[in-house]
């Protein structure tokens, strides 16, 4: 059966970076950044946290929509869609299991604590947004506990990270 894979964590975790590594891994593997297609909106985009509210939640449902859209086509000409994204409650995974109907879904959260991402994030140029986020890490350890593999990535390396992952992949089942 086809599957689709999603990782999860608050800004800094290692979201994409594993991601892309993880695609990397399997023979035909697609990298998909939920970031990448909200910054495809060129006007009238809302940030998380933006407002109005009602416009955050409808751009997060059509980034979700979409990402599943493109999985499920993926994922139709046997490549493994490994989609990057915060996740942060049992909800959310509810949305994208409907959304891919017919296909496996894993969900992997790194969970590096708070004072790891924090400090993971100051090293990307490109965006530091990890303290504006941070309260999430704790949103998501209780809204999720128990669904999916959770990885403390804290002090694993990359590729100790992803081989973690797939030697844990069946935990990862949603």
């Amino acid at each position: 059966m086809a599957e689709i894979w999603i990782i999860n964590g608050i800004p800094g975790a290692g979201k994409t970076t594993t991601a892309r590594t993880l695609a990397a891994r399997f023979p035909r593997g697609v990298h998909i950044e939920g970031d990448q297609l909200q910054d495809f909106i060129v006007s009238g985009s809302v940030p998380p946290g933006g407002q109005p509210p009602h416009d955050e939640e409808r751009q997060i449902h059509l980034n979700v929509r979409n990402q599943c859209l493109l999985a499920c086509s993926i994922a139709q000409e046997d490549f493994t869609p490994v989609i990057d994204y915060v996740v942060i409650d049992r909800a959310r995974v509810e949305e994208y299991r409907r959304q891919v109907p017919g296909l496996s879904l894993r969900l992997i959260t790194l969970a590096p604590g708070v004072p790891a991402a924090l400090e993971r994030d100051l090293c990307r140029p490109e965006k530091t947004v990890a303290h504006i986020w941070a309260h999430l890490d704790e949103i998501m350890r209780t809204e999720l506990d128990g669904v999916g593999l959770w990885v403390d990535n804290s002090t694993l390396t990359l590729e100790e990270t992803v081989g973690y992952i797939l030697s844990h992949q069946e935990e990862a089942m949603v």
